[in-house]
């Protein structure tokens, strides 16, 4: 394994981490936000239970999201040196943008977990807002170095010189919107379907209806409810990324949906692998017509395909796997959401089937996953560049040896942190069963 390859393999390791901790702590504060408004709303002591178990459970995953993103950064200096010089002269502005944001993260996370009962019920809602504006800036912020990766704008390149360089034309680069928007909206999914797995889990080992099985058939239709809505909203949100990829990166797309040919009335391909000696996405199930209006919102759309362009610039061509389980995934979430609506909403229905409830178990976990294989798609489906056709990875990349055995310290790292994270909820929530505290507001 050469060194490029280690070096994108550590740093791809690191952010499949991290990325786990950062989505969850951009998505777990709405949720804690929603269930303070609930509580206001209804006056049901439930959401404010709700609020107070949640923040605890955020502030642990704050604790490690700390420390695995503070590693990314070292090793962004570390492995990709070439980089961070242009990261340094066009595009910190971000970077330095969301330390401010952080730290309004942190100062009213502070206040909410430490004085909440002695907040009066706006400064509390304001409190959790502030947390949440500040945990979703983070994210978009930070995000944003990866869109202007894709969509570089702001400077000029002249006798190997950056020129004529705007930070703000690169900060406003031209997917950041939509590339922010989609970090966003896919946290606050995935946040919602977490909290609804761990309700359905603790449904399931409940079994008879119970004050604890209402508390949780609460929390789980809270985050049903949310996660539909922003399964919705990320899939809207897809449509205007996929437009983006066929103005910006034709290829990308291309590989996204194994096309080789340009063509006009080009279809859309689910499922299936990409077989590069034959040139077709075998077992693929096809949609005439359906990846034109995609990239286009026409059916005559012209849809650039791979053989436009060398092979030695074509993505990884395994992306179309990574797309369409990220795809799959978000719309069983939607209807999965809409299936546990209507039975306890529209059919009145006091316990679900244990059929559903497994999937409802499921869902937390496949968000995560979809994240994942989304998180891969955007950034291997951009290589060989580092920066979209300016420049390559290879020319970026650490002179530094002896990379593997740094590999092998890191994972080690992180195998800690993620059973250390696991341990520490466990054990605190153990240690306070939703039990003892619906007693305690009983009496």
């Amino acid at each position: 394994m050469d060194d490029l390859l280690i070096a994108r393999t550590l740093f791809g390791t690191t952010m499949g981490v991290h990325i786990i901790y950062a989505t969850l702590g951009i998505g777990i504060p709405l949720m804690i936000l929603i269930a303070e408004l609930m509580y206001q709303k209804t006056k049901d002591r439930d959401y404010a239970i709700m609020a107070n178990r949640w923040t605890k459970g955020f502030a642990v995953l704050l604790g490690v999201a700390i420390p695995t993103g503070t590693i990314a950064g070292v090793q962004l200096s570390l492995l990709w040196p070439g980089f961070m010089e242009v990261v340094g002269k066009v595009i910190a502005l971000p970077f330095q943008i969301e330390i401010y944001a952080f730290f309004l993260e942190a100062l009213f996370m502070s206040i909410y977990v430490y004085a909440a009962d002695r907040l009066s019920p706006a400064m509390r809602i304001l409190s959790v807002f502030l947390v949440f504006v500040g945990a979703a800036a983070s994210g978009i912020l930070i995000t944003n170095v990866h869109a202007f990766e894709g969509t570089p704008a702001g400077f000029r390149i002249e006798n190997g010189e950056f020129v004529d360089v705007d930070p703000w034309a690169a900060f406003f680069n031209p997917s950041f919107f939509v590339t922010g928007g989609h970090v966003a909206v896919s946290a606050f999914m995935t946040g919602a379907f977490v909290i609804a797995s761990i309700a359905a889990f603790k449904m399931w080992k409940e079994r008879k209806i119970n004050r604890a099985y209402r508390f949780h058939q609460k929390a789980l239709m809270l985050g049903l409810v949310v996660g539909g809505i922003f399964s919705i909203a990320t899939s809207l949100n897809g449509h205007e990324s996929a437009q983006l990829l066929h103005e910006y990166q034709p290829e990308k797309l291309a590989a996204a949906e194994g096309l080789f040919e340009t063509q006009r009335y080009a279809p859309l391909a689910i499922g299936g692998f990409t077989d590069r000696e034959t040139q077709e996405v075998k077992w693929a199930i096809e949609i005439p017509w359906a990846l034109s209006f995609l990239a286009g919102d026409r059916f005559d759309t012209e849809v650039k395909g791979l053989n436009d362009y060398p092979e030695e610039l074509w993505p990884p061509l395994f992306v179309h796997t990574l797309f369409n389980a990220m795809v799959g995934i978000g719309t069983m979430l939607i209807f999965l959401s809409m299936i546990g609506f209507a039975i306890r909403h529209i059919f009145k229905k006091e316990q679900f089937p244990r059929w559903l409830m497994v999937l409802f178990i499921s869902a937390g976990p496949l968000s995560i996953l979809a994240i994942e294989f989304g998180w891969i798609f955007a950034c291997t489906g951009r290589q060989p560049w580092v920066i979209y056709r300016v420049l390559k990875t290879e020319e970026v990349v650490t002179t530094a040896t002896n990379l593997g055995t740094l590999f092998i310290f890191f994972i080690i790292i992180y195998i800690i942190l993620m059973v250390a994270t696991v341990l520490v909820l466990r054990y605190y929530f153990r240690r306070h069963p939703i039990e003892k505290e619906l007693d305690i507001e009983k009496n």
